[in-house]
């Protein structure tokens, strides 16, 4: 199939793009369209360089456009017969350099390979069932159809112009002429005359309202679109923004909302053009009662108006306030630099590098005791350019700023008595402009949405809070007062918010009955959640400073630093009660164990697993949970590879065999497995120790008595870490106490002191996976090394949740 035809049959997307494409001089669509046969079949590289063959087809191809000409000529088609005539015309500027028509067309026939090419990998795409970046909506399919509409209806108006022009020539012609020959021409001649000028003037009348309707007609559809553009497409792109700000999956590219504002901006530029030509006929012909002077003037004050209103809205900005190390965007720290981009979505290339861009903070504070002002430090003034971007938009990309809070004149003098706290302080930057072009000038202003600005690291958690809560709640991008009066969330809008995290972090979002454990934990057992309501001070405040917030924060922390991997393959049961893991666990065969968040330890993960008695009845057991101390000195898959029971015959046993529901635990976690056994494991050349939690069950009984909530299947789970006896290592009969090759601990800034610095665990012991590989031998690379031989355990108490009945 030809390639033209081809791309006529292209999905309305890239149709849009052939237009664009096409949206130029160089190579009018009539000519490719008419011509697209001989187009195609030419050897245009060639011709681009080679003088004497790229004349003879730039002949060619006016013979060509005869050929069509006289065609039209036959089909009486008026306005196609212009065009051609017109293009032929145009073409006579490469007589004297057919090359650069030749290298122009083929530049074309380049251009339109690339939108087939990315029409047809769209297409693969959606055969691998990828889901595609964005998706048309109906709504956007229709304002395509009114775009080329709009497009098409000022090409029409371009030609009325033309035709008006020549037909007041015309009559300007004859005029001039009567008056000429009025001395010499008998009177009979002159009403003759006379008679023949009053009918070209009302020609021309006529014409002239025509072109004035027409024009009217135009800034009707764009008013329509405007409106589409401004009220829906770009208030429904912010909420997008606002969304993906705090981890939505939400598709925020602007490509499709600047091509839109640049055609519509191109559309309102050629009115503007068509009404300062009529002005300009006006001046060379006019008469009584002319209804271009009656009606321009008014045509113009709302081809300004809409201008400005395009325009006002076309300047966003592209990307939110972050920090290079921060929790995420829209929180700043004082001091520390951060970036910000700018975009015109009107998009004219003339103006690269023309119009500058200026950085300012909060323009009017509001009146609240104690809110603090800030200047803006570094780099505050850019161009609007299209280098700093990846898809050639028209940027100002601020990559050093920073934030400086005043010393004087800010807050502290407010006449409200409300009072924020420094998370719930709200502010905006701005960015101002001037657009210039053709004789019109507009001032323009962007705002960031609210940030908010810290001092601490530490308040980092709880800035991102005030960062969530805003934006998942707050329609009014710059209502900096939104914690004056907080409102509350509904349980989706908080359980889609809390899946998000998940989602940015670790791209695995939480599913419904994750969610359906976290309501119970914040609501009680309920049916139904869906008309929950959960409060700013329930999600920050209640229960401090162990929040709601700092415990599901602390979760995120430790899943996307420790434990991504298996989080996103779906191995971590995670968020679930209990009395759910009882239920769940119980009906299961022996060794079958999940993995679950702890509901009382702060970034803690914990397993457990059922155990058969000897009465036959299933038995629950639960291990303390795992914090960032014990996952940062070995991988939790590796804790749960190697993980005993000391049984009474001191044959060391794991109990983990088989991930709910039925996944046999190699196979679950082989591949994260960190060493080879036997003759292939590292330990061969690196004598390195690793630690293995091992349980005395024999002490079970006597240790851990069973309160009457365990008893019933509860199982609580013990805030102060680890426990058991005292770790010992045996050597040549004597024992030794052992020291655990455990870092310092330092609090984690982000769990703002949730977290105690625990007592260094006295039931760690140091076990080699292969203690047969310890001999001799293995110790003469380091002589330092003793020989020792590993004949204690480690304790780690599981906890039973009681037996069934």
């Amino acid at each position: 199939m030809a390639q033209w035809d081809r791309l006529r049959q292209l999905p309305i997307a890239y149709r849009q793009q052939l237009h664009e494409l096409y949206d130029r001089d160089a190579l009018p669509m009539d000519v490719r369209h008419y011509l697209a046969p001989w187009i195609e079949k030419q050897e245009w590289q060639r011709a681009a360089r080679d003088h004497a063959f790229a004349m003879v087809l730039f002949q060619v191809l006016l013979e060509n456009l005869d050929i069509q000409h006289s065609r039209f000529v036959q089909e009486e088609s008026f306005l196609l017969q212009h065009n051609i005539r017109r293009y032929k015309q145009n073409f006579q500027r490469y007589v004297d350099d057919p090359c650069a028509l030749a290298t122009t067309i083929l530049w074309f026939l380049e251009k339109e390979k690339e939108i087939l090419e990315s029409a047809e990998l769209a297409e693969k795409v959606q055969l691998l069932q990828v889901e595609p970046e964005a998706m048309e909506t109906s709504s956007q399919q229709d304002l395509e159809r009114k775009l080329a509409g709009l497009r098409n209806e000022v090409q029409c108006m371009e030609h009325t112009i033309i035709c008006l022009e020549e037909q007041q020539d015309e009559f300007d012609f004859k005029f001039q002429t009567q008056k000429l020959e009025a001395a010499v021409v008998d009177e009979a001649r002159k009403k003759e005359q006379i008679k023949a000028l009053q009918l070209l003037v009302n020609k021309l009348n006529n014409c002239r309202k025509s072109t004035l309707s027409g024009l009217n007609d135009i800034l009707d559809r764009i008013q329509d679109i405007i409106d589409v553009l401004v009220k829906k497409e770009l208030v429904e792109w912010q909420r997008r923004q606002q969304k993906a700000c705090i981890g939505a999956p939400d598709n925020v590219c602007l490509d499709q909302l600047e091509k839109w504002f640049s055609c519509v901006a191109v559309c309102l530029f050629q009115v503007w053009e068509f009404l300062t030509k009529l002005e300009e006929l006006v001046g060379k012909v006019s008469y009584e009662n002319d209804p271009v002077k009656v009606q321009n003037p008014t045509l113009q004050k709302r081809v300004d108006t809409l201008l400005r209103d395009l325009l006002k809205s076309s300047f966003v900005v592209e990307t939110q306030p972050s920090m290079p190390q921060g929790k995420g965007s829209l929180v700043l720290r004082t001091n520390v630099q951060f970036s910000v981009k700018a975009r015109l979505l009107v998009k004219f290339p003339e103006l690269n590098h023309s119009m500058k861009v200026d950085v300012s903070m909060d323009k009017e504070a509001p009146q609240i005791k104690g809110y603090r002002r800030f200047n803006v430090l570094g780099t505050k003034i850019k161009a609007l350019n299209m280098a700093e971007s990846t898809n050639g938009g028209m940027v100002a990309d601020f990559r050093h700023l920073t934030l400086k809070e005043q010393k004087s004149g800010g807050g502290g003098k407010g006449v409200s008595d409300i009072s924020l706290s420094v998370t719930e302080e709200l502010h905006i930057i701005y960015f101002n402009t001037v657009f210039e072009l053709k004789g019109f000038s507009v001032e323009l202003q962007a705002s960031t949405l609210p940030v908010v600005i810290i001092s601490n690291s530490s308040q980092q958690q709880s800035a991102w809070a005030s960062v969530l809560w805003f934006n998942m709640l707050s329609q009014d991008p710059k209502d900096v007062m939104f914690f004056a009066n907080t409102p509350a969330a509904t349980w989706p809008q908080f359980g889609e918010m809390l899946s998000w995290q998940f989602l940015s972090a670790t791209k695995r979002g939480l599913d419904d009955t994750q969610l359906e454990m976290i309501a119970n934990k914040l609501f009680g057992k309920k049916p139904n959640y869906d008309s929950c309501t959960v409060p700013w001070s329930k999600f920050t405040k209640e229960n401090t400073p162990d929040t709601f917030w700092v415990w599901f924060d602390g979760i995120l922390m430790m899943v996307k630093t420790y434990l991504e991997d298996l989080w996103r393959d779906g191995l971590i049961m995670g968020f679930v009660t209990k009395g759910k893991e009882k239920s769940l666990l119980k009906k299961k065969k022996r060794g079958t164990f999940l993995l679950r968040f702890s509901e009382s330890v702060i970034g803690g993960i914990t397993f457990s697993w059922v155990e058969i008695t000897v009465t036959g009845e299933p038995d629950v057991k639960t291990v303390q949970p795992f914090t960032k101390v014990d996952l940062s000195q070995i991988p939790f898959h590796e804790i749960i590879r190697n993980y005993q029971i000391l049984e009474a015959e001191n044959v060391p046993e794991n109990p983990l065999l088989y991930l709910y529901p039925d996944t046999p635990k190699d196979k679950a976690f082989g591949k994260y497995y960190t060493e080879k056994s036997g003759e292939d494991s590292p330990y061969i050349k690196y004598i390195k120790t690793k630690l293995v939690f091992v349980s005395k069950e024999n002490t079970l009984e006597a240790r851990s008595p069973m309160p009457s909530d365990m008893a019933q299947g509860e199982g609580l789970e013990p805030m102060n870490g680890l426990c058991g006896e005292a770790a010992v290592l045996e050597q040549d009969g004597d024992l030794y106490p052992l020291t655990p090759p455990l870092e310092s601990y330092d609090p984690d800034p982000m769990m703002n002191g949730s977290v105690e610095d625990p007592e260094p665990p006295q039931d760690l012991l140091m076990y080699l996976n292969n203690p047969n590989l310890f001999d001799n031998d293995l110790l003469q690379d380091d002589q330092s090394l003793p020989d020792f031989s590993l004949q204690g355990f480690n304790c780690l108490l599981p906890q039973s949740c009681g037996s069934f009945p």
